[in-house]
């Protein structure tokens, strides 16, 4: 039976950290009986990790695939806790510790191909042997970035996309025009995006609906095992909407949405910043033009910045 009968992380009801602010919280270590040379300590550890696998060639018979790995360390630290005597009587002890955060850090991110995390660790130890350990995961949002609220990125932005269609059954032409405006460019992580469409149907049928999100597009940076550097482009839905427009044909409408971001997400960075990853976003409205198969699409550059 182990001398630890329970380790405990009490850590703040704080729901996301910021990057540059400080965590304070306790250890507290129950013990069943008398413990000799204990170890106590606590870390703060936040990892970035990815790996995604690609065939070598294709058209072989047989599956050979490399895998493309990376790895960072955004931050390091630990208290080990001083023991007086170099032992701990049976019963509760409590110790109070404090970490605070670096500001150039990135937020907490998962994806089927790398994740960013960060934890606290309790440990008490005891002559090389690990008794007890308890591990508490945190949700950080990063604030680093090379953008900044300049006045040149709050001004109103426009994007228009323009999509010509041809219906053979009914010899007839036209086009579609999506016309998406923002009032500004630059996002902080979990505000809301309210944006203006104006959809204009100039063909002979109804443009039914349009689908607005916030794509996220992750630049990975790996590493094969023979030193090789390679990068892979991802894109995926942040937030989604959609809209029915049901636009008469040769008519035209305006739809306003409004998408509200998450918290935490990482911010608009470059691979310098963040070593493994880089994150870019756009706004994107997307309609399937009826009795075709063509999609207009409209993006639009967005910036996320805390």
């Amino acid at each position: 039976m182990s001398t630890v009968r329970a380790i405990n992380l009490v850590l703040p009801e704080t729901e996301v950290y910021l990057a540059g602010s400080s965590i304070d919280g306790q250890l507290v270590l129950n013990l069943r009986s008398t413990l000799v040379d204990p170890v106590v300590k606590v870390e703060l550890v936040g990892r970035g990790y990815l790996r995604w696998l690609e065939e070598d060639n294709p058209e072989l018979d047989y599956d050979k695939s490399t895998a493309w790995t990376n790895q960072a360390v955004y931050v390091s630290r630990a208290k080990y806790f001083h023991i007086q005597d170099g032992w701990l009587d049976s019963g509760v002890h409590t110790f109070d510790f404090h970490f605070s955060f670096p500001r150039s850090i990135p937020s907490t991110f998962t994806s089927k191909v790398g994740c960013i995390s960060y934890v606290v660790e309790g440990t008490c130890c005891s002559r090389q042997i690990v008794l007890a350990k308890e591990e508490r995961c945190l949700l950080l949002q990063g604030t680093a970035g090379v953008h900044r609220r300049q006045g040149k990125d709050t001004a109103p932005l426009v994007v228009e996309a323009r999509k010509d269609v041809v219906y053979f059954c009914c010899f007839s032409h036209g086009s579609v025009i999506l016309r998406i405006s923002l009032e500004k460019s630059i996002f902080c992580p979990g505000e809301t995006i309210v944006f203006k469409t104006d959809v204009a149907n100039r063909t002979c049928k109804y443009v039914r609906k349009v689908v607005f999100a916030v794509h996220c597009i992750v630049l990975y940076s790996g590493f094969s095992s023979r030193g090789e550097q390679r990068s892979w482009e991802d894109r995926s839905e942040v937030v989604r909407l959609e809209s029915r427009t049901d636009t008469a044909p040769f008519e035209s409408m305006r739809v306003t949405g409004a998408l509200v971001l998450p918290k935490p997400m990482p911010v608009t960075s470059s691979l310098t910043e963040n070593k493994i990853m880089a994150f870019t976003y756009e706004l994107v409205g997307t309609s399937d033009l009826p009795c075709t198969t063509s999609t207009i699409v409209g993006r639009v550059p967005i910036i996320i910045a805390a």
